[in-house]
């Protein structure tokens, strides 16, 4: 991997400086820059209301701009980035009060589906999910933000798909991607993450003994933790569920 490169971009509050890796060019370009791209955003490390140009980000990455505008596109259907003519690409903003309206909507949506799903997965099955788990568990070892977003995501896309509804499955993706995590990269470093990681496993437990309760539960328990803990960092606000407030 090559060594780190770090970028300014002239904006209107200053110079906006972050880190980034240069990219792999053996894996896909578009998909790899969109996901780097995404978990910069989702963890802050890309600031909220600043601009940037896909040349300096192109820069970054080792890359021409054109996969970064490709991936900036991607990024706009997904609400986490606008187009600013002649400009560049501006990071949207996300108060606290729009990420508890998502963390509601998802609280409605993913414990109810994983729920119904848990008594139609079938047993061969299993095995998949719960590598995924491991996958999960591995890269919040390994302080991995990509990874571990990436295999999250997955994990409960699969999940909550067994319940058959096609429509529920992108609506909750959807807003997984919205939801910003300005505390993961502290609790990776510190492993305060791994509990949430592991929790992938009592999940599948759940599914093995037929414990629909017990999944619907930690699903709450789940979604909670990006209301706080994954928030900010700590441990202290919003981890109960949003019904016993």
């Amino acid at each position: 991997m090559s060594a780190p490169v770090e970028i300014g971009e002239k904006t209107m509050t200053g110079t906006s400086k972050f880190t980034i890796e240069k990219l792999d060019r053996q894996m896909s370009l578009r998909e790899t820059v969109t996901q780097k791209l995404r978990t910069s955003i989702i963890s802050g490390d890309l600031v909220e209301g600043e601009l940037y140009s896909a040349p300096s980000l192109g820069a970054a990455f080792g890359v021409s701009a054109t996969p970064v505008r490709e991936a900036m596109m991607d990024l706009v259907r997904e609400g986490l980035v606008e187009t600013v003519k002649n400009k560049g690409f501006r990071i949207t903003g996300m108060t606290d009060e729009e990420l508890e309206e998502i963390a509601e909507i998802r609280l409605l949506i993913e414990p109810a589906t994983t729920k119904r799903a848990l008594p139609l997965i079938p047993k061969e099955s299993i095995a998949e999910l719960r590598a995924l788990a491991d996958t999960i568990v591995a890269m919040a070892r390994d302080k991995d933000a990509e990874a571990y977003l990436a295999a999250d995501r997955e994990f409960h896309a699969r999940l909550m798909g067994f319940a058959g509804n096609k429509q529920l499955v992108e609506l909750a993706t959807s807003l997984r991607l919205r939801t910003r995590m300005y505390g993961l990269k502290t609790l990776l470093d510190n492993h305060q993450l791994d509990g949430s990681a592991k929790e992938h496993h009592e999940m599948i437990d759940c599914v093995e003994r037929g414990d629909g309760d017990g999944i619907y539960e930690l699903m709450i328990l789940h979604i909670n933790h990006a209301r706080g803990l994954w928030n900010t960092g700590s441990p202290e606000s919003h981890e109960a569920p949003l019904n016993e407030q």
